[in-house]
């Protein structure tokens, strides 16, 4: 299989004996139709590498970035199975940042909160993955340069997927200073790479077909008998209990829940609130979206991290809105591109014309 490489990378970057990495990696693709971009072959090529020297102790971090659809996380999958170590945890940015704030809260009276915490949720770590890394809150940046050198003093092997490269972290002028000392510590310390390719692999029917997420549907205007058709549940609004504070539900059984975009998105809820709420339910069912422009900033980017939770989780989303999706995704919070690309994929129900 690692003949269908370009001859020229082949002999630069493969390695002496047969990598089970590259191999597995045009097998997948092969077997899913797609047909990887030579940024991509690269990428795969320097992660082979890395993988030879993990043993030796001897690898170098890698920070794959590029726009969104191009494969980064299944990049960061194919490395994550291809490593022999059990040592090894592969996270959503946004589930770890939440359980590391939890954390530091709980071993606050410690010396070394942070350490604690690291023990606790990492133990004997030696390989970390984190998919889909960003940051915009100055108070997570300034926690962020503390994490990554303890990572790196514990002999950690970090790799991480991005919307952004590295300069475009923190994009906000009146923050970004202050978080230069975190883009020098990735820069000097990791192996950045672009994920390159013209393909929107999210965008192709093979990955509709294995995910749940994509199973769902964006719905507008979302009228009797769309509902109807929908099966969705008669509202009867109660109170649940997350993380010891009450939530307002129009409905929900074992598997289903039904929200407001008000009571979700307005509300003071958190990554941490919507990551317990996934491990609870797997059929989500969001309703009253308008004009997401017309919301607060707090609101489109609790917005942002929902839909992150909901596709990483893999968990069913009917989404409800009052107009068509492209006119309900206006906006100024970053990353909202990312959150386009992702409900695009679900099936739209519109008005009848």
């Amino acid at each position: 299989m690692t003949t269908w490489l370009p001859a020229a990378l082949r002999r630069r970057v493969a390695p002496r004996t047969p990598s089970p990495l590259l191999d597995d990696c045009l097998q997948r693709a092969a077997a899913r139709g797609y047909t990887l971009s030579d940024g991509q072959h690269q990428v795969i090529a320097a992660m082979a590498r890395q993988l030879e020297l993990l043993e030796a102790g001897r690898a170098r971090s890698l920070y794959l970035h590029g726009a969104v659809g191009r494969g980064k996380s299944w990049l960061l999958d194919s490395f994550f199975q291809s490593v022999p170590t059990p040592a090894k945890r592969r996270l959503h940015f946004h589930d770890f940042f939440a359980r590391l704030h939890q954390g530091m809260h709980h071993h606050r009276l410690l010396d070394d909160a942070l350490g604690a915490t690291l023990d606790e949720l990492l133990g004997d770590v030696q390989v970390l993955c984190f998919d889909e890394f960003h940051v915009h809150d100055i108070g997570d940046a300034m926690l962020l340069t503390r994490l990554f050198n303890a990572l790196f003093t514990r002999g950690v092997f970090l790799l991480l997927t991005s919307n952004y490269a590295p300069e475009g972290l923190l994009p906000n002028p009146l923050y970004h200073q202050r978080f230069l000392p975190v883009i020098g510590l990735i820069n000097s310390r990791m192996q950045v790479l672009e994920v390159g390719g013209d393909t929107d692999f999210r965008s192709l029917p093979a990955n509709r077909a294995q995910q749940r997420f994509t199973q769902g549907h964006y719905v507008w205007p979302g009228d009797a008998a769309q509902r109807q058709i929908l099966a969705l549940p008669t509202p009867q609004p109660a109170l649940l209990e997350i993380n010891k504070r009450p939530l307002r539900v129009l409905a929900e059984d074992e598997r289903q829940v039904m929200f407001t975009f008000s009571d979700l998105c307005e509300q003071a809820t958190a990554v941490i609130d919507y990551l317990a709420l996934a491990e609870r339910y797997e059929h989500w069912i969001i309703d009253g979206l308008d004009d997401l422009a017309e919301c607060s900033l707090a609101a489109q980017q609790r917005f942002v991290n929902l839909v992150d939770v909901l596709y990483d989780q893999d968990c069913q989303l009917t989404l409800i809105g009052t107009r068509a999706l492209a006119d309900s995704l206006g906006g100024t919070v970053a990353d909202l591109m990312r959150t386009r690309s992702r409900l695009g994929q679900l099936h739209q129900l519109g008005a009848a014309t």
